[in-house]
């Protein structure tokens, strides 16, 4: 059954979350990063939050949606496609995180059908913090990924300004769930992941991204995650647990106030497992 676009421009019910200094420090860990703004009390504004623990409190918002029965989505068939997130202030311990979602479009395709959900984050002083869209895939019979995936030759002719590699462990999954929230099956359960259509158990996209931003920090934002403002990917291919991931780095455009990076990350095929990476850095 296709998606209910009757529900375009539904909105949902605020959604409240605390943030602990415990849990924002097993994000980090979850994906290897132990930037000391996360960890050392010393550092200047003290303790912050990995930017991409935005998701962790506004991830039963997501909840919300994605398991709407109105909205009719199939879960087994859902992947993540696109995710685009401006970081607008930091996330310390003993926010409380106020989240509100919406669906703004539903678009069909021959491999399957989109639906853009846009999630507003706002802390306890009624800042917003965070501006996040969320952009599901759900596979037709058979589909694959989104119908724009670009031809593999596309990648940039110029030299990168960087390149990391980092390798993905075989419990990643397991920690990120954890320290995530999300517990989808297709991410810890083999048998699921097969049901689904998938070579077994895939990394998380959104810990797949988390490995993009630390290699964004680490390199262009100088080890500053203050510095990182915006982060959007488009996710082509999945990761698996024991693959060794590589970002490449390219100069964008120049402006102010912010820097526009681009990205593209590979597997260790050098197969693209996420392309059209946009990093915007605080100059």
């Amino acid at each position: 059954m296709p998606l209910n676009k009757a529900c375009i421009d539904k909105h949902y019910p605020a959604v409240k979350a605390a943030v602990t200094l415990e849990a924002l420090q097993k994000y980090a860990r979850a994906y290897d990063h132990d930037n000391p703004f996360f960890f050392d009390e010393k550092q200047p504004g003290a303790i912050i939050a990995p930017p991409m623990f935005g998701v962790v409190p506004i991830w039963q918002s997501i909840v919300k949606v994605v398991t709407d029965p109105e909205v009719g989505a199939d879960l087994l068939r859902l992947v993540h496609g696109e995710h685009d997130v401006q970081f607008l202030a930091p996330i310390r311990p003993g926010d409380t995180i106020t989240s509100t979602a919406a669906i703004r479009s539903i678009t069909p395709g021959v491999t399957g059908e989109t639906m853009a959900i846009e999630i507003t984050a706002r802390n306890q002083h009624d800042e917003t913090v965070q501006s996040t869209t969320f952009t599901a895939f759900i596979r037709a019979a058979g589909g694959g990924r989104p119908d724009a995936e670009p031809r593999e030759q596309d990648s940039e002719p110029v030299e990168p300004l960087a390149t990391v590699s980092q390798p993905i462990a075989a419990d990643q999954t397991f920690r990120y769930a954890e320290a995530s929230g999300d517990v989808n099956p297709i991410h810890l359960d083999a048998n699921v992941a097969k049901m689904a259509g998938l070579p077994g158990i895939i990394v998380h996209g959104l810990c797949t991204m988390a490995f993009c931003s630390k290699a964004v920090i680490e390199t262009v934002c100088d080890g500053d995650p203050r510095r990182l403002r915006r982060l959007y990917v488009r996710f082509v291919r999945p990761v698996l647990p024991g693959q060794t991931i590589t970002t490449r780095i390219w100069a964008g455009q120049e402006g102010q106030p912010h820097k526009t990076f681009k990205f593209e990350t590979v597997n260790h095929n050098g197969r693209a497992v996420i392309r059209s990476g946009i990093a915007e850095v605080a100059a």
